[in-house]
Formats: C-alpha cells, sequence, structure tokens
C-alpha cells in the first residue's frame, strides 16, 4: 500500500470517487479524515488561493487519520489559480505549485491545458530536479529543496523518503503525485493527442462548462448536449484512452436517477474519476465494479 489512495486504485483498475470540503481549516480536516470519500478536490481555480488554510487542511486530516483503508489521509487534489495557455504561463507561475505541494497535498489539477508544451512544464514544476525518469521529454524539474519536512509529516515518511516519492504516477511507477488536466476549451482541441501522450499526467477531464462557452453556448453544460459537445467530449476521451490516463467527467442529466448516472459514467464513459455528493452513490459504484479496498 502506498500513501495515495486514488493511485492504489487505479493500479487496481478501480475507479475513485472525489467530494469537496466546505472549508479550510484544521477542523475541517480532522472532520473529514473518515470520509467516505477517496479523494477531497479543493478548488483554487475560481476561489482565494489559500495555501495557510490548505496546510492546515492537512493538519487536520492527518491527526484525524489514518483512513479505513490504512493511508495517512484521503488523497488531496487542488486546481490552480493559473492556466496552462502557453509554457510561459505555467513556468512564472510554478510557485503556487511549490506552495500548494508543500503543504502535503497528493496532486495538482491544471486548467485549460492549450499547448503540450505548458503540459511538460507542469510536470516539471512538480518535480525535483534530480528525477531523471522521462528526461528526454520532460524537462529537468524545478522544484527547489527546503521545504519537504513539512510534507512529509503529513504523508508519514522521512524528508528524504519524501523527496524520492513527490514525483508524478505513472512515469515514476513508485511516485505518489497525481497530475490531471482540464482539455476544456476549443483551442485545447487540436492539441489533445500530443497534450495526453506527455508524461507524468494520471487523469484530465474535457471540462463541459468551459468547452461550451468557448463555443459560443455558456448552457451547455449538462446533457443532453447538441453536437459541437459530444465532438469534443469525444475528442478528449479517445485521446486519453490512447495514452492510459483515467477519464473524468460528470454526467447530470435530470431524466435520469443517480445510479443510472453512475452507470453512464463508469459504462458508457469509462470514466476512474467520479464526482459524488453522498456516500450512497459512491457505494453504489463501488458494488458496481466489485471494489475490495476498505473505504
Amino acid at each position: 500500500m502506498g500513501i495515495n489512495k486514488c493511485i492504489d486504485l487505479l493500479k487496481q483498475g478501480q475507479p475513485y470517487y472525489h467530494t469537496p470540503t466546505p472549508e479550510l481549516s484544521y477542523d475541517a480536516g480532522r472532520e473529514m479524515a473518515q470520509t467516505w470519500a477517496d479523494m477531497v478536490l479543493i478548488d483554487f481555480e475560481h476561489h482565494h488561493f489559500d495555501i495557510g488554510g490548505l496546510y492546515q487542511f492537512m493538519r487536520g486530516l492527518k491527526d484525524g487519520g489514518p483512513t479505513p483503508s490504512g493511508h495517512p489521509t484521503p488523497t488531496v487534489v487542488t486546481s490552480l489559480p493559473h492556466s496552462a495557455y502557453s509554457p510561459e504561463e505555467v513556468q512564472y507561475n510554478a510557485w503556487q505549485m511549490r506552495h500548494a505541494l508543500t503543504t502535503g497535498i497528493h496532486g495538482l489539477l491544471h486548467t485549460h491545458v492549450r499547448n503540450p508544451e505548458a503540459t511538460k512544464w507542469f510536470v516539471a514544476a512538480c518535480r525535483y530536479p534530480f528525477q531523471t525518469i522521462g528526461s528526454d521529454i520532460i524537462p529537468e524539474g524545478i522544484r527547489g529543496g527546503g521545504g519537504q519536512r513539512q510534507p512529509a509529516a503529513i504523508w508519514g515518511v522521512s524528508p528524504n523518503e519524501y523527496v524520492q516519492i513527490a514525483d508524478p504516477w505513472p512515469l515514476n511507477p513508485n511516485g505518489e503525485l497525481m497530475l490531471g488536466l482540464k482539455i476544456e476549451d476549443r483551442h485545447c482541441l487540436p492539441f489533445a493527442e500530443q497534450t495526453a501522450a506527455v508524461p507524468g499526467i494520471a487523469f484530465a477531464e474535457w471540462g463541459p462548462g468551459d468547452m461550451g462557452m468557448s463555443f459560443g453556448d455558456p448552457d451547455a453544460h449538462d446533457p443532453p448536449y447538441p453536437d459541437f459537445m459530444d465532438n469534443a467530449l469525444n475528442i478528449v476521451k479517445k485521446a486519453l484512452e490512447n495514452n492510459g490516463i483515467a477519464f473524468y467527467a460528470a454526467w447530470q442529466d435530470e431524466e435520469m436517477t443517480n445510479e443510472q448516472q453512475v452507470d453512464q459514467l463508469i459504462d458508457g464513459l469509462g470514466c476512474k474519476m467520479i464526482g459524488a455528493l453522498t456516500r450512497d452513490i459512491a457505494d453504489y459504484g463501488r458494488a458496481k465494479t466489485g471494489r475490495t479496498m476498505p473505504v
């Protein structure tokens, strides 16, 4: 068993279920430490970049753990305030990734990934420079030493061990970091295959809300979708399948029951990352795929 519960589930071919957190505080972390969710997904794309609150939340998760599955904490992933329109934007904002990872979280989700070169720099920004797996494609890591003691304590490992395993999976088979992408507007689609081929990415989504807006439709987030949205979904889904990357999508159809929506996500779209607001929804999906790992 590793540090990152969701990586362990992906290695078993199992979907994982995420939920948001209502606030970032030590008490909220302790309260969520025994959550039914596999992952806590924190939104910094649209909300203030609260690194102090995030660290207190991680401390609470750690002190309230371990989880019933035996992991130190649930997996925690945050989105980022900046986008990945260009390599330069990612490079100039690498401090955001460095600060977030130093709190002890397990992964990052990057938005509006229009450029495969920007994806390479996203991976590089999350790596220490001594890591060489994939160095023929990924630039030298730019995450600096000196801040590893704090996340190591959250993970329950030594600082020396932390810097070895705080590397993106599946690029590094022993890595415990999950990096995700939002390939979520019409400008991303021509490069979806090249973007998905960049090593170091564990999951990605097609971002229907922003995808629809980029095509001029601000109300295209939920199905049934017009043809241009179905086409966009299929482009992203195929690119991810071709490169072995877990697909993340939502499916909010008012004419379907919760169970039918989970069926669509698992059977229809092959999703491995699924949002669930209640335990009942997640438990239905877990039973469906024959999951054996404790919640």
